[in-house]
Parts: C-alpha cells; sequence; structure tokens
C-alpha cells in the first residue's frame, strides 16, 4: 500500500510552518503519524527570530536545516549551531527544555523538524550533531540509525533515515522489506518514484506492506533532496 501525502494537504500554521503530521494547533485524525514517526514539521524561520522554549520528554527530536543554521539549546549538549545539511539529535528522554533560533540576523533558516517516539521510555536525555554530506556524495547517506551504522547519529529506534541528492535522470534505489514501514518525503526539486508518481518539493509517500526496490529519478535541472525513513511496525 502506497499512501499520497501531497505538500498543499499538509496542515498550517501561518505562512512559514507546514505539518505532515497532527501538531499543536492542527489535529487531522486520519494523519496522526506513520509507525513511530510522530512529527514531520517544515519550518521557515525569518532572520533573526527564535522558536518558544520548550521541555519535552520521551521523543526523538531531530532537526534538519535544509538552509540557512539553526542556532540550538538544550540542556544536554549545550550551545551549538547547526549548518545547512547538517542533523541535530535531541533524545528528550525523561524530561530536557530546549531552545531554536535562526542563527543569521540576515538570512532565513529552512528545517524540518522531526520527531520519533523512541524504543522505551525514561532514558536519560541526549544529544549530538552529524555534519552535512558533501555535494558530490551521492547514493543514499544513512544519517541516523539505531546502530550507529556508517558514522550516523545512533538515536534511540529502531530506524534508518537516509538522504540523496539527485540530479536530472540520475536513479537511486533502495531495496523494500514488508515488515517495516517507510516514509519518503521529498525536500526539494523534482523527483519520479518507480517510473510512475511524479513528486514535487514537500510532498511525501508512506510504504506499508510493500515488497521489491523503490527507486527515484531526478526529475528536473535544480538537483533534487529527498529523505527516506525506514521505520519499524
Amino acid at each position: 500500500m502506497i499512501l499520497q501525502r501531497p505538500s498543499d494537504a499538509r496542515g498550517r500554521s501561518g505562512h512559514d510552518s507546514r505539518q505532515t503530521f497532527s501538531f499543536g494547533g492542527h489535529y487531522d485524525a486520519a494523519w496522526m503519524g506513520f509507525g513511530p514517526l510522530r512529527v514531520l514539521n517544515e519550518r521557515h524561520i525569518a532572520p533573526g527570530a527564535a522558536l518558544d522554549v520548550q521541555r519535552r520528554a520521551n521523543m526523538e527530536i531531530l532537526a534538519y536545516v535544509v538552509d540557512g543554521a539553526l542556532a540550538h539549546h538544550d540542556g544536554v549538549g549545550g550551545d551549538s549551531v547547526v549548518g545547512a545539511g547538517e542533523l541535530q539529535w535531541l533524545s528528550a528522554g525523561h524530561g530536557v527544555q530546549h531552545a531554536q533560533a535562526n542563527a543569521s540576523a540576515d538570512t532565513p533558516a529552512h528545517v524540518l523538524e522531526i520527531w520519533i517516539q523512541p524504543s522505551r521510555l525514561n532514558h536519560e536525555p541526549a544529544a549530538a550533531r552529524r555534519g552535512a554530506v558533501p555535494d558530490d556524495v551521492r547514493g543514499w547517506v544513512l544519517l541516523a540509525s539505531g546502530d550507529g551504522r556508517d558514522d550516523s547519529l545512533a538515536i534511540r529506534q529502531d530506524i534508518g533515515l537516509s538522504q540523496a541528492r539527485l540530479a536530472r535522470g540520475e536513479e537511486v534505489h533502495h531495496p523494500l522489506d514488508p515488515s517495516r514501514l517507510y516514509w519518503l518525503h521529498l525536500v526539494r526539486g523534482e523527483a519520479t518514484v518507480n517510473g510512475a508518481m511524479t513528486l514535487q518539493a514537500g510532498d511525501a509517500l508512506g510504504l506499508r506492506d510493500e515488497s521489491g526496490v523503490l527507486a527515484l529519478q531526478g526529475g528536473s535541472d535544480k538537483p533534487a533532496l529527498a529523505l527516506l525513513f525506514d521505520l519499524p511496525r
């Protein structure tokens, strides 16, 4: 089964935020999450703007910076600036406060906010960051996983979060295990899935009970950027 989640069907919070799943003031009973993936918000943070300080617990919180730079503060890893292409991980565990802001006074920040339910509750909070993948690296690159393999962030859930960049006509493949769930989110550009469905930036697909191979092909002169979540049921 393939579930389609077009960009314009997502929830909205003002003009600067889109919610793939129910979050905050946006509630949609049909879209409460996908397996342990609970939140996938796209935020555009104005220069110099800051988000409210939040207290979270029992959630794996990831921030993927698409463009710009994000200032991140928490009581675990301290202060950091997360640049374009980098991934910040905060395991809220039994509870932690964190704050985020645009690190630039001149340039907007484009950020994906990702929440994943942990495999168990009340861990000690933890934090880490993964550097950006070089622009010339091709194929799927693992950014986060449950075991930290291949230099990925070791988070507290049995997932794989990978990214791929695709020029026009360039293709990447990922095997599908029907016992797993997959969520594909196109961050930018245009891409075709299995030669049949065309995705634009912000569009997403959920795959359940699917086998074979997921084939993704770049479809525009602007390079496509995709994220793929490999999730337990």
